[in-house]
């Protein structure tokens, strides 16, 4: 089958590297280089890398709303274009350019989480369950018609966001396969539950952790973003991430932080969090007892006041 491939970040890289195997992909679409560093020199994105490396034709519009750009796209004359977190809106006349029309990867058991976020999202709210399905694009957000859902939704009860995204992309290039494989077995079926969470994407602001929320809020914030955009408190002016925490009884007052058995312990509106990894600003993330060993800065403090 011929295969147009729309992604950017890592997470689309295991979905490339499996199409590039089982079938002809005859161009990659993905968002274009930054500049990056001191030297401001440009950055391709991980889908970018990977198509040159595999001798694919790369394109990076800017968009694709323009005549000119969607003439281009459909004078590729393929069967289908596969997508994964591409990160451009594709008007109407790109989704209906091939023969299949649009199918897109997308990191949640939709309808739930339709939007930009949906892995940060369900750890978050406390999901006991997500996955990926394979989707048929409309014009709407993650509205169209499922194609293919994962069979083996994958427990959320201790799970990081990056171990989820990790799992998520290698299911997503798994299903994919399957799906173009064998498309008569999987018909088309509308979604249900058009009222639904939106995963709105990440702003660098929530990450903060407000010691007045319930502990279990907290130690899920810690997860879902480690290991971006990094869940974090202010204390003495000064910013640290948490890379691990777990819940425990309370003991201490809200924010109130004490060094005990090996942890830093922080209270919240209802329990303690322990941290057991930390990260100072502008050093490496360690250990706490690592931490604790090298500075006593966190002991016997208080973190400074948040709100989400």
């Amino acid at each position: 089958m011929k295969i147009v491939f729309m992604g950017t970040p890592d997470f689309s890289v295991p979905v490339l590297e499996v199409l590039a195997k089982e079938h002809e992909v005859v161009c990659v679409y993905t968002r274009a280089p930054k500049e990056a560093g001191r030297g401001q020199k440009e950055s391709k994105t991980p889908v970018h890398l990977l198509a040159e490396k595999l001798g694919i034709e790369v394109r990076t519009p800017k968009t694709l709303r323009n005549e000119d750009e969607q003439e281009k796209f459909k004078a590729l004359d393929a069967d289908a274009a596969v997508v994964a977190a591409y990160g451009l809106i594709l008007p109407k006349p790109v989704l209906e350019a091939f023969p299949r029309g649009c199918i897109n990867v997308h990191a949640s058991l939709l309808p739930r989480w339709r939007g930009a976020a949906p892995i940060q999202r369900a750890i978050l709210a406390g999901d006991e369950f997500g996955g990926v399905t394979i989707m048929q694009m409309d014009e709407g957000l993650d509205t169209g018609d499922i194609l293919l859902e994962d069979p083996e939704p994958i427990a959320l009860g201790s799970i990081t966001g990056g171990a989820f995204h990790d799992l998520m992309a290698e299911h997503g290039a798994k299903m994919i396969a399957e799906y173009l494989r064998h498309p008569q077995k999987y018909p088309p079926r509308k979604q249900g539950g058009m009222t639904t969470p939106y995963a709105a994407k990440l702003e660098k602001d929530e990450a903060r952790l407000d010691f007045s929320r319930p502990v279990d809020v907290l130690e899920r914030k810690v997860r879902a973003f480690n290991p971006f955009p990094g869940a974090y408190f202010v204390c003495n002016g000064e910013r640290f991430k948490v890379l691990r925490a777990r819940p425990a009884q309370k003991t201490l007052d809200e924010g109130e932080i004490r060094w005990a058995d090996g942890v830093y312990a922080v209270g919240c509106r209802d329990g303690n969090l322990l941290i057991e990894e930390l990260q100072r600003q502008g050093k490496k993330a360690m250990p706490a007892e690592d931490f604790h060993r090298g500075s006593d800065v966190l002991n016997a403090a208080w973190a400074e006041p948040a709100r989400d």
